[in-house]
Parts: structure tokens; C-alpha cells; sequence
């Protein structure tokens, strides 16, 4: 489990976030939701120790991520996965090479239990056979599953992905959601997405925090954010004509 308490973060004079709490569970999928600017690239950077918080904590199965030890933060740092935004793999390496790349830097392992390990998430992602190509030859939705490939290979407690469905079509889209929740509940990891996508809102938010110029706004499911009559959350989420009609559905079903 994650939990932030009372969060601060900015810069200079520019305060980001502004005493942010919450928390996220192990086996679910947790999404941060807002608009541009309203702090959640700062909220993810600093739930994974690329910024350091003015004020508040962020604990790790109650363990703060700011006190730890030197030889703490490298056993954390092997706890994490992380999705990039535009898949951030080595164009230069096959795919087996990407993904063996964390094993290689953080393990002593031999080449042999290295392959090994590789295979088996490849599989998981259905991508057996594509060991030797490189990202290059592969579909957008390919070099997504690669990188989250990248990110299980360690086996991690902890999985960030920051947009994780930017510019797949839709129905890739769709696949990637459910793949991401599919290994969140089959290992237990505890999952946060950032993301523009509401069509991961609604399929995969098992819980959603809104985030509005640096505060936390409203948080809930995918079921509770029908419901709510929160005007900023109505605004951002319900915005275009489909989900209007969605959430008009939904309503009239529930009376």
C-alpha cells in the first residue's frame, strides 16, 4: 500500500501541490485524473523519488520513502516498475534486450535465469517469438506491452505508468487497460496511472483521484463518479456528448 499525507511540492514560487492525501491498494488500479497543469506529472514524480516533498510523507507499506537508507532506497528502487508516456524503449536493442535491461542493472543473475525471466513476462504479455526484433518493426500496442514487460521483470510491489494509452487507437487502448489490470490483481501490485484517457477512467478506475489546481478535488470508483454531483468532476469528465449520454444511462438505470 501507498499513502500520501498532506503533500506540498513547488517551485519557486509556484506551489504545485498544495497538502495532497490519499492512498492506493495493493491489486487495484488506481487512476490520477485533471487537467493540464493541475499537478499530476509532479504527484507521480514524486510518488516514485523524483521530487522531494517541502512537507508531507509517502509511505511504502508504512515505510517513508524520505528516510531511507541508502541500501533502502536501492531495494525500493528494485520494488518499482514504471510505464513511460511513448513506451521510452532502447531503439538500438531487440526486444529481449529491453526487457532484460532492469535484470541486467539491478540483479546478479546469469544470462540463463535472465532469459528465463524474460521469456515468462513476454508470454504474459503475449508476445512470445518477438525476442530479436526491435521496436522499430513493432505497432505502437507492441512497444507498450514490451514496456510493460520491462516493467513486471523485476517482479515489482509498486507499478507507476504515466499515460499510459497516449497515441494507441482505441481499441489498442482498450487492450492495454485491461492487460495493466489483469497483472495488477493476478501479482497484487499496487498500480497508479496518470492519464487523459476516460475511457480507462470508466473501465478500469477501481479508484479514481481528481486532482484540481494542486488539491484533491474528489476521489471514488468508476461507479461513484456517475453518481456524484461534485460541478468540477462533471465538468472535466463529462465534457463531451458521449459520456453525457453515458452517465444520463447509468443514472436512469440506478433510480
Amino acid at each position: 500500500m501507498i499513502e500520501v499525507k498532506d503533500l506540498h511540492k513547488g517551485f519557486g514560487d509556484v506551489q504545485v501541490l498544495k497538502g495532497i492525501s490519499t492512498s492506493f491498494e495493493p491489486g487495484k488500479t488506481s487512476l490520477i485524473i485533471g487537467q493540464s497543469g493541475s499537478g499530476k506529472t509532479v504527484f507521480l514524480k514524486s510518488l516514485i523519488g523524483l521530487h522531494t516533498p517541502e512537507k508531507g510523507t509517502i509511505s511504502f507499506d508504512g515505510r517513508i520513502n524520505t528516510q531511507f537508507t541508502t541500501e533502502e532506497k536501492r531495494q525500493w528502487r528494485q520494488e518499482i516498475g514504471m510505464v513511460f508516456q511513448g513506451s521510452a524503449l532502447f531503439d538500438s536493442q531487440t526486444v529481449e534486450e529491453n526487457v532484460m535491461f532492469p535484470l541486467k542493472m539491478f540483479t546478479k543473475q546469469v544470462e540463463e535465469e535472465m532469459l528465463e525471466r524474460v521469456n515468462f513476462v513476454l508470454k504474459r504479455v503475449n508476445l512470445e517469438n518477438s525476442n530479436h526484433k526491435f521496436p522499430a518493426e513493432l505497432s505502437g500496442g507492441m512497444q507498450k506491452r514490451v514496456a510493460i514487460a520491462r516493467a513486471i521483470v523485476m517482479n515489482p510491489k509498486y507499478l507507476f505508468c504515466d499515460e499510459p494509452n497516449s497515441g494507441l487507437d482505441p481499441n489498442t487502448a482498450i487492450l492495454i487497460d485491461e492487460l495493466i489490470q489483469e497483472i495488477t490483481q493476478e501479482y497484487k501490485i499496487t498500480t497508479v496511472i496518470n492519464t487523459h484517457d476516460m475511457n480507462s477512467v470508466m473501465q478500469i478506475g477501481q479508484k479514481i483521484v481528481f486532482l484540481k489546481n494542486g488539491v484533491k478535488a474528489w476521489e471514488g470508483t468508476s461507479q461513484e463518479i456517475f453518481k456524484t454531483d461534485n460541478e468540477a468532476v462533471v465538468k472535466f469528465v463529462y465534457s463531451s456528448e458521449l459520456f453525457k449520454k453515458v452517465r444520463k444511462a447509468y443514472l436512469n438505470e440506478t433510480k
